[in-house]
């Protein structure tokens, strides 16, 4: 396979980090996520390695029964892959489910060097929230994806 057949510019992966920001923090990782969440043509790709991470960093930093509710929500929502033991869960995520972007704070996986290791294996664009809110545009997606104009946001993204 080459490195961007089959992606799909409608699919993201957020990190475990970003995933935990999402819900305890709020700020770029919420924004950028509100920005999947509220359009039913996108999806929201994760592994259930990628969800076990997010899932201790929240219990970690909050408790476990908000962890617990956050893992059981997230799990309907997402885009469920499967990936090998061992690989990381969120690039690995991006790659089984052909997902054209990684949202990550991860300043290893962000750098120009990352990012030039990863293109010849997967065509996946690695960056932070505030990165991904600056550059998306979910109306232009839309737009070369389908026929007619961007219906605009289609979905409550706090339901």
């Amino acid at each position: 396979m080459s490195a961007d057949e089959g992606v799909d510019p409608s699919r993201v992966v957020a990190d475990a980090d970003v995933l935990a920001a999402d819900l305890l923090v709020g700020g770029p990782a919420r924004e950028a996520l509100d920005c999947v969440r509220r359009h039913s043509w996108m999806d929201l790709v994760a592994s259930d390695a990628l969800l076990a991470d997010a899932r201790a960093v929240i219990g970690c930093l909050a408790d476990d029964s908000l962890a617990d509710d956050w893992s059981d929500r997230i799990a309907d929502e997402r885009f469920a892959v499967d990936h090998p033991a061992g690989d990381h869960p969120a690039l690995a995520s991006a790659y089984q489910g052909n997902a054209a972007h990684l949202l990550t704070f991860d300043e290893g996986l962000t750098s120009a060097g990352a990012n030039l290791t990863v293109q010849p294996h997967m065509a996946v664009s690695i960056r932070t929230p505030d990165a991904f809110i600056r550059l998306f545009d979910a109306e232009r997606l839309y737009e070369s994806r389908h026929d007619g104009k961007s219906p605009g946001p289609d979905r409550d993204h706090r339901a």
